[in-house]
């Protein structure tokens, strides 16, 4: 099994804490008073206390320009849904609400863009049927 490692800043780790442990549910790993690690849906990413990157809606997606760069998971289509339904009771702002783009073309996904608390945009994406994920 692989699983990739991102690193990035927030420019505050109590507020970063909250967001991914108790708004999206990520477990929390090893920390300092400069970092902590979170269990991103099964992958490790790592938020260093510093200034976060910058980003521009620059990402031409279909209809829509998508923040770049940014960070992204793919889910099973049902477990996407239970996080873009804790995300709404959450009331957390969309840049791009939950919906679902390519419909009945290969590669058909659901979507949803937010931030976190430092402005760090993240995607989510959901398939039903994974080996869509590479489609053609």
């Amino acid at each position: 099994m692989s699983i990739f490692h991102l690193a990035y800043h927030v420019d505050d780790l109590d507020a970063a804490r909250h967001f991914y442990a108790e708004t999206l549910g990520c477990r929390a790993g090893r920390s300092t008073d400069s970092w902590i690690d979170f269990d991103f849906f099964g992958h490790q990413i790592s938020l260093h206390k510093g200034t976060p990157f910058a980003t521009a809606k620059t990402g031409r997606v279909g209809e829509h320009l998508v923040p770049m760069p940014h960070l992204g998971v793919i889910l099973p289509q049902e477990q996407w849904e239970r996080l873009a339904e804790r995300l709404h009771e959450a009331g957390v702002e969309f840049e791009i609400p939950p919906t679902t783009r390519f419909k009945g073309e290969p590669g058909e996904q659901s979507t949803m863009f937010f931030y976190d608390p430092a402005g760090n945009p993240i995607e989510v994406k959901g398939f039903a049927d994974m080996d869509g994920v590479f489609a053609t």
